[in-house]
């Protein structure tokens, strides 16, 4: 009798034809130039490719230095109550206390600036000027003094250059200019940075401690 097998496959007859894909296949979902990005909120502004490593550049974040204690604060050139300029340098040889508070006529900032005025003799006595700064205009500086009696300078930081240059920090998110002072020794340098929004008062209690020990 005749046979009827059949011959056998080999076994790599029996396997389908899998060849590997190549990096160059695969489609990889980089963004384009100037796409958004739904990380942090970031943008993108460069192309990215698999074979590279994002580079610092290609993110746009805005970082602002802080002034710390040990420094020597940027300079600055503002116009007081009464339309004078007044420079950081001519408080340089005494002690000086700058405080940035959000706006004239709040309810937080008077009773900031009336604790600063009825504790100004205080002050005095340990040979130091104090100078408050906002981002409110001249006018508005001359109208505030003069109805609580401020016997202290105050400066106009319109566009609040001076408060980002010395990196004061903002709260509620960004909303609300920071309540921050700077104590300056007799060289400039500075002694304390305290913050505290939400106790104005305690800002004239933290640097008169200080100016004793000075």
């Amino acid at each position: 009798m005749a046979s009827l097998a059949h011959p056998t496959p080999s076994l790599p007859s029996l396997l389908p034809s899998l060849s590997p894909k190549t990096p160059s296949s695969i489609k990889l979902p980089f963004p384009s130039r100037s796409s958004p990005s739904q990380f942090l909120g970031a943008q993108i502004s460069h192309h990215i490719s698999p074979s590279s490593v994002p580079s610092s550049s290609s993110f746009k974040f805005t970082v602002s230095s802080k002034v710390s204690k040990g420094q020597a604060p940027p300079a600055f050139n503002l116009k007081d109550q009464d339309g004078r300029n007044v420079s950081l340098s001519k408080f340089k040889g005494k002690p000086v206390v700058v405080y940035f508070y959000p706006a004239d006529e709040t309810p937080g900032c008077t009773k900031q600036a009336c604790a600063f005025r009825d504790s100004y003799e205080k002050f005095k006595k340990a040979g130091a000027q104090v100078v408050g700064i906002s981002g409110d205009d001249s006018s508005s500086h001359k109208a505030f003094a003069k109805k609580y009696r401020l016997p202290f300078t105050l400066l106009s930081d319109e566009g609040n250059k001076v408060r980002k240059e010395w990196g004061v920090p903002s709260d509620l998110f960004g909303a609300l200019p920071g309540r921050q002072t700077y104590v300056l020794d007799k060289n400039g340098i500075v002694q304390l940075v305290y913050n505290n929004q939400f106790q104005p008062e305690k800002h004239i209690d933290e640097t008169l401690k200080l100016l004793q020990t000075l």
